[in-house]
């Protein structure tokens, strides 16, 4: 139940019964008229702007085209009050039955009340977290592990059959310096004082690394050069990384569907087939690019390159593929991993990534544009720093020595739950402060307490009537008289609980977890306003003499629990059950 959509398709019946009257012009697009709370809820209940946006194309005046809109509105039972309120918004006020209609649709439905249909089924490709193989995984990756699996789940509930995937950043000289660190840690195992040089890494998450070699070879590799072990150790590495990674995501409650790795992706024949399908369309060619402004080449001349023609997809300009070695560029090791994707048959791709990684966003979106001959979008998603505060100071971040605070740091510290909720209180393009103390302080100033404590009054509610012999169940529930919630703080939580759905459809479409979190704490905020004003008007209080008023209330309560807990599940957070 998806009461704005119903009240939209209300008005859209209503602008077709006004063209046939003759009171519009036919043909007249509507894709733009939209039913919306309004911004002060003293105009109304929804707002339309309806004939804002068709009095250009009709050749009328918007005021003219409300009034006609507003006498059609008042007749539709649902509707009390139609008013015309500036230059041409029809603020409605709707009956006390529409809003406590929904109270039984979320008990009807449970928790998926509010899932859409609007995915249609398409198959989107979520890529996050992705961080490279070399190290644990730190705040800013944290940041993206919560912000890609809120965002799948989101999708899903939107209707989206969406696959999760993490892609191991396993090829290059950094791993073969990952290897050459372990095996420094090997050495350290086996008795040996050791000096990591400049470039290594030399955090202590590798000991553990070092050992578990040491208890696979024994002493095979000791004295031996590189030559004998670097890349048994090298797929060792990779292996014990991909360990702690997976370790790491599962503290974090965060799962994938599909690990895939880079090395798999850059051989020559994957690349080869994706620069080949390019060709094929005639966008590879052998040209000469200008050097970037205030710099020249290394040899004062052009150097003839093999270009990708990204300038034909929306790009600025056309783009190397390969190095002046002749080795495949990264850009094209990118484009192989894209074209695997497009190949395996989704609809849209969405990328997550940390901000300062994003600078090939025109390039890779003019290459994926290329191969899927613009069928399938690529939509690139920065995540914004994350800057950790512990005891009033930030903790800052050293990867090779391996002293910042890591994911699993952050989770022990604080809790799987206020980590999640906590990172999805900012849009993911914004820079977060995430101070360990505050969190957990149990306030009004602590979101993910605000609104868990929320859930436990609405399931505490549950137990005392239960406790008092009143049947709590939801198929009774669904039955009980709400025309007896009566008072306006009621009515303004049902009111409340009216928008999930609306609010489900425009996360998702805007690719906007974060609204899910806002909703929760907006949510919360009206019940506890409703349970405050019960110690006030002993009317209020959800458990009263009356059984019939009793069961009403609660069943407003317990629709409460239900549209929290299902925001919660959304966002990757457990519904609390009793604060403690």
């Amino acid at each position: 139940m998806n009461l704005f959509a119903d009240i939209q398709a209300l008005v859209l019946d209503c602008l077709q019964d006004m063209v046939t009257a003759g009171d519009l012009p036919e043909g007249l697009a509507l894709d733009n008229v939209t039913v919306a709370p309004p911004r002060d809820t003293a105009y109304g209940d929804m707002t339309t702007n309806a004939a804002m946006v068709l009095a250009k194309p009709a050749g009328m005046k918007p005021r003219v085209i409300a009034q006609t809109l507003a006498a059609h509105l008042i007749k539709d039972a649902r509707v009390t009050h139609a008013a015309v309120a500036g230059p041409g918004f029809v603020n409605l006020r709707l009956a006390p039955s529409v809003w406590l209609g929904v109270i039984a649709a979320a008990l009807s439905k449970g928790i998926d009340f509010g899932r859409a249909t609007l995915g249609q089924g398409k198959r989107v490709h979520v890529a996050y977290v992705s961080a490279k193989a070399t190290g644990l995984l730190h705040v800013e990756d944290l940041r993206g592990a919560v912000f890609g699996c809120a965002l799948a789940s989101l999708l899903e509930f939107a209707g989206h059959d969406v696959t999760r995937e993490y892609f191991i950043n396993d090829s290059g000289g950094q791993v073969d310096t990952l290897a050459r660190s372990i095996y420094l840690r090997y050495l350290e195992a086996q008795g040996q004082e050791v000096a990591f040089p400049d470039g290594t890494y030399s955090g202590d998450y590798l000991i553990a690394a070092g050992e578990a070699l040491k208890d696979k070879v024994g002493d095979a590799y000791l004295g031996k050069g590189e030559q004998v072990w670097l890349q048994d150790v090298r797929a060792f590495a990779i292996d014990a990384m991909g360990d702690l990674i997976r370790a790491d995501l599962k503290s974090l409650g965060v799962e994938m569907d599909v690990f895939c790795s880079e090395k798999s992706l850059s051989s020559n024949e994957r690349i080869e087939a994706a620069i080949n399908d390019l060709n094929d369309k005639g966008l590879i060619y052998e040209g000469i690019l200008a050097p970037p402004k205030g710099k020249e080449t290394d040899d004062g001349e052009p150097r003839v390159q093999r270009l990708f023609r990204a300038t034909a997809h929306g790009d600025d300009e056309d783009r190397p593929i390969k190095k002046s070695d002749g080795s495949w560029a990264d850009f094209a090791a990118d484009i192989a991993y894209h074209h695997d994707k497009l190949q395996r048959g989704f609809d849209l791709l969405i990328d997550v990534m940390v901000a300062d990684h994003v600078g090939h966003a025109k390039r890779m979106t003019a290459a994926v544009s290329a191969l899927s001959e613009g069928q399938v979008p690529l939509d690139i998603m920065p995540t914004q720093l994350v800057k950790l505060f512990k005891d009033g100071q930030e903790v800052k971040k050293s990867n090779r020595a391996g002293t910042s605070a890591s994911l699993r740091d952050v989770v022990d510290q604080v809790g799987r739950d206020v980590t999640r909720f906590v990172m999805l209180t900012r849009k993911h393009d914004t820079t977060l402060d995430f101070d360990v103390d505050k969190v957990m302080e149990q306030s009004r100033e602590n979101p993910v307490f605000y609104v868990q404590y929320a859930h436990t009054r609405g399931v505490s509610v549950l137990r005392k009537a239960g406790e008092a012999g009143i049947p709590v169940d939801d198929e009774t529930l669904q039955s009980a008289d709400l025309s007896l919630l009566d008072h306006e703080a009621e009515l303004g939580l049902a009111a409340k609980l009216a928008e999930w759905p609306r609010l489900v459809e425009t996360a998702a479409r805007r690719n906007e977890p974060h609204r899910v979190a806002i909703y929760l704490d907006e949510l919360a905020g009206t019940f506890h306003a409703l349970w405050d004003k019960g110690h006030d008007v002993p009317s209020l209080r959800f458990v009263q003499d009356d059984p019939k008023v009793t069961a009403a209330k609660i069943a407003l309560a317990r629709a409460t629990s239900v549209v929290i807990a299902a925001g919660l599940g959304i966002l990757g957070v457990t519904p609390a059950q009793e604060m403690r």
